[in-house]
């Protein structure tokens, strides 16, 4: 029987935390036309759908941290955090499609890229609302323990009221320090 998984990464952008990625096999209890594109859902729909997809598919979290973001550069980062979710998976897929232009190094894998496959792919889609939901969650632990920088709302996104917050409180160790605008920052708020 021939087992397809789709991965997707969420957090790319982002000036602070790990990046996520999450890999999904869709049982066929699931129905397909409920999956869209994370960003396309509201909050309260992808955390719905997030847990009807956890609850119908085989699936599972890969991360990179932002030391390895640092170290690696973000696109790196975020294809080691895919190789990690692909591995993580209970059953091993015949084919795992990943959404975006760039595939992982897997060795034994089948991967394909499907671009704007978060769109396409019910199990992209599917990945696209695991991560996205798992990451604002992370994301939204470390607000309450770093006040002011509001990323229970930007999610650490380069927003003005972020940026705001940077100037005024400085940077802490969540931030990616190679990222613009960050490193051109020197006070550290650790």
């Amino acid at each position: 029987m021939k087992i397809t998984a789709g991965v997707d990464e969420v957090g790319r952008g982002s000036l602070i935390g790990p990046v996520f990625a999450a890999a999904v096999i869709l049982k066929k209890t699931i129905n397909p036309k409920l999956l869209k594109d994370s960003k396309s859902l509201t909050k309260k729909k992808r955390e719905y759908l997030s847990n009807y997809i956890k609850n119908n598919s085989i699936w599972s979290l890969g991360k990179a941290s932002v030391k390895e973001i640092e170290n690696l550069n973000i696109l790196q980062a975020s294809l080691l955090a895919m190789r990690r979710a692909i591995k993580k998976l209970k059953k091993k897929p015949s084919l795992i499609l990943i959404d975006g232009d760039k595939i992982p190094e897997l060795r034994n894998y089948n991967l394909k890229s499907v671009i704007q496959g978060d769109k396409k792919v019910p199990s992209i889609s599917a990945a696209s609302i695991i991560a996205k939901v798992s990451r604002d969650k992370f994301i939204t632990t470390l607000s309450k323990k770093n006040k002011g920088y509001h990323w229970d709302k930007n999610f650490g996104y380069g927003t003005k009221q972020h940026l705001k917050a940077i100037k005024k409180l400085g940077i802490t160790k969540h931030h990616r320090k190679t990222f613009s605008p960050i490193s051109k920052v020197s006070t550290y708020n650790i």
